[in-house]
């Protein structure tokens, strides 16, 4: 006598754990977006709009605020390039450097190597009050203080062990029958590195740049210390709408909309190659 073994059917789309997830995910969006939504709002509106009790969702937009930031005297179009050139070529810097210092690590066969790996990483792990002095008093004698190169080279102090550790976990993913096959084609070293690994590797170029272009962009306490009037950035130059005399809201909101718009579309605009490239075990031990 035999028994059929009864299947699980489908769970009905309107189950109670999945009308529950849905719930969680509904609230987590509206604890999330909502504050965003209202600050990007909030930069079209007028102080006195902004401020009304109770507040008003739909009032007539009010364009003065960005006007004033980058024409009306505000200076915000040089404190934004100021921001592109530093977060950019800190980022272009931690991954041309990074790429190859962990692409040796990956494939190097030399004693000791996990040992070596596990300090570079180690560095990333300071935080960033403890190394601020130092990189001052090393500024100071090189004449890098209130320079843009002088914020890069601070922020690849970060970025680059960052940018070394997760690039050396995605070349040690790739299989090295590649590699060797391109040398036996004629390819030296880093003809196969140049041509076989690194397009394979390409997800986690994208990946390791934007997490290096987020922390330098949203960055201000090594823009606090080692920028002046003229080379401070967007983060910088929003703290200081903030005075004894009030908080300019209008300009505040238009300034942090400023700043976060440029992440979002970068984010949207290579999600798929950040999510295949976080999703290829880029963080991972040695």
């Amino acid at each position: 006598m035999s028994y059929a073994i009864p299947r699980k059917g489908p769970r009905p789309a309107h189950s109670p754990a999945r009308l529950g997830l849905y719930v969680f995910v509904g609230l987590f969006l509206l604890w999330t977006l909502v504050p965003l939504v209202w600050m990007v709002l909030s930069s079209f509106r007028t102080q006195a709009s902004m401020l009304s009790m109770p507040p008003k969702l739909f009032v007539p937009f009010d364009t003065y605020s960005y006007w004033y930031m980058f024409f009306g005297g505000g200076g915000f179009g040089h404190f934004l390039l100021n921001s592109v050139i530093a977060a950019g070529g800190a980022t272009l810097i931690s991954l041309a450097l990074g790429t190859l210092g962990g692409y040796g690590l990956a494939r190097g066969t030399w004693r000791r190597k996990a040992d070596l790996s596990f300090w570079i990483i180690s560095t990333r792990m300071a935080p960033i009050a403890a190394v601020i002095v130092p990189l001052y008093m090393v500024f100071r004698q090189l004449g890098l203080q209130d320079s843009l190169l002088g914020l890069m080279v601070a922020y690849c102090t970060f970025n680059l062990p960052f940018a070394i550790w997760i690039m050396q976990a995605f070349f040690r993913d790739l299989p090295k029958d590649l590699e060797e096959a391109a040398k036996v084609d004629g390819c030296n070293t880093f003809g196969a590195f140049w041509r076989v690994a690194l397009p394979l590797a390409a997800p986690g170029l994208v990946a390791t740049g934007v997490l290096c272009l987020v922390f330098a962009w949203n960055d201000f306490a090594f823009a606090t210390v080692f920028t002046g009037a003229d080379t401070q950035t967007i983060p910088v130059a929003a703290s200081q709408l903030v005075t004894q005399q009030g908080i300019q809201w209008g300009q505040l909101m238009a300034t942090a909309t400023i700043i976060l718009t440029p992440m979002v579309i970068c984010g949207v605009a290579i999600r798929r190659w950040l999510v295949r490239g976080l999703t290829m075990g880029a963080i991972s031990g040695q």
